[in-house]
């Protein structure tokens, strides 16, 4: 696809933790396809110097300070969308943590991660996403077809997490790993009861990337992994849905 085209022209999408690494790469190429962004961060300071970056590149482009651990924020998330747009077209579920080890590398820590990790892991990666989205639904609904992306990580893949052969298998964070397989078990039950709509939704492998979260030994550069939520946003009418995917590849579940 020509980044030049804009074949989002009109669209709205929110991206979920977008100021910084994956979601603003993601932010950005959506807004140079033509779509008016939104981005939610918990840092307004932080997420206005992003829409100005992107405002300064000629996109339109705006701030929604979101903190997705809180219930009321979100319900208000979807009174901004409600009453700027009464849609949303594209939704991007990017923000997420990992919280266990400063660097993800070869380990297993489930006789010693937390209750309390745990819990913080899944309510950010899994509950407050599942939340969000189930809130705007309804604007999702009113688009003529909309896209939802999940960010996942195929570290939540219990296939590749059970085989010897794997290279990720041994890579056992627990709270991170269940809570992307959370994931991606949403995305197969969401994409099922949408199944007779237009709406499409996958969850996305971004790849290893160098950010925060990534770490030091990651090998894949932020414009790089924004590439699958790019595609996934922008699927034509037969494209998939309920698939895990990383660029090209359907990844197993």
């Amino acid at each position: 696809m020509n980044a030049t085209e804009k074949v989002l022209d009109g669209k709205v999408a929110f991206v979920t933790g977008g100021n910084r690494g994956i979601g603003f790469e993601t932010a950005r190429e959506l807004g140079r396809l033509g779509a008016k962004v939104v981005i939610g961060v918990r840092n307004r300071a932080k997420g206005e110097e992003a829409v100005s970056q992107l405002l300064a590149e000629g996109i339109q482009a705006d701030i929604l300070a979101l903190d997705l651990t809180n219930s009321e924020e979100l319900r208000g998330a979807y009174a901004y969308f409600e009453q700027q747009f009464d849609r949303l077209d594209i939704l991007i579920n990017n923000a997420g943590v990992q919280i266990e080890v400063e660097h993800l590398s070869p380990m297993n820590n489930t006789n010693s991660v937390s209750l309390e990790v745990l819990r913080q892991t899944f309510d950010a990666n899994f509950f407050a996403q599942v939340e969000l989205t189930q809130l705007l639904l309804p604007l999702l609904r009113k688009s003529p077809a909309a896209r939802i992306v999940n960010l996942s990580s195929i570290l939540g893949s219990l296939t590749l997490q059970s085989d010897s052969a794997s290279p990720i298998y041994d890579l056992k964070l627990l709270a991170y790993n269940a809570s992307k397989a959370a994931v991606n078990s949403f995305t197969i039950h969401l994409a099922h009861e949408l199944k007779e709509t237009p709406i499409k939704v996958n969850a996305a492998h971004p790849g290893w990337v160098k950010t925060e979260l990534g770490g030091k030994y990651a090998d894949t550069d932020v414009s790089d992994g924004a590439k699958t939520s790019i595609r996934l946003a922008t699927l034509p009418e037969d494209g998939p849905s309920g698939k895990f995917i990383h660029l090209d590849t359907e990844l197993p579940w």
